[in-house]
């Protein structure tokens, strides 16, 4: 009985992994991101988008960025960055969105893709850090 309950409740509550993240252990990880991303004010374009704000931000939104076609469907379907999609795409991007530009191969440790998903939720649209 224990056990029915308990697989009811992973099943009722997938959402609840996602807060468990560390935001300094995520900003380690993040280290390997800034090879093509930027956070932080006055976060610039570099071979990916700035991240400020993605969490909640549409998808394929950041102005000036040009998104691949792969990435502009998956908007449609997507339209924006939750946890579950941010938990998604950076597990295996490529397989995640067919004709993305990034390279990246993604993270296969849940508690890593947790982690950085608590960073990057740190900073609004600004690159400020949110109080």
């Amino acid at each position: 009985m224990k056990r029915v309950l308990l697989s009811a409740l992973i099943l009722i509550l997938p959402g609840t992994a996602f807060a468990a993240g560390d935001a300094a252990k995520g900003e380690q990880v993040f280290k390997t991101c800034a090879i093509c991303h930027n956070i932080g004010p006055g976060a610039k374009i570099k071979l990916g988008p700035p991240l400020n704000g993605v969490d909640g931000r549409p998808v394929a939104s950041w102005p000036g960025f040009s998104y691949s076609d792969g990435l502009k469907e998956f908007a449609k379907k997507t339209p924006t960055w939750t946890d579950a999609a941010l938990d998604k795409w950076l597990e295996n991007p490529r397989a995640d969105v067919p004709g993305t530009k990034m390279i990246f191969a993604g993270l296969k440790s849940p508690e890593q893709r947790a982690d950085i998903i608590a960073y990057l939720k740190q900073f609004d649209e600004k690159g400020e850090k949110k109080k």
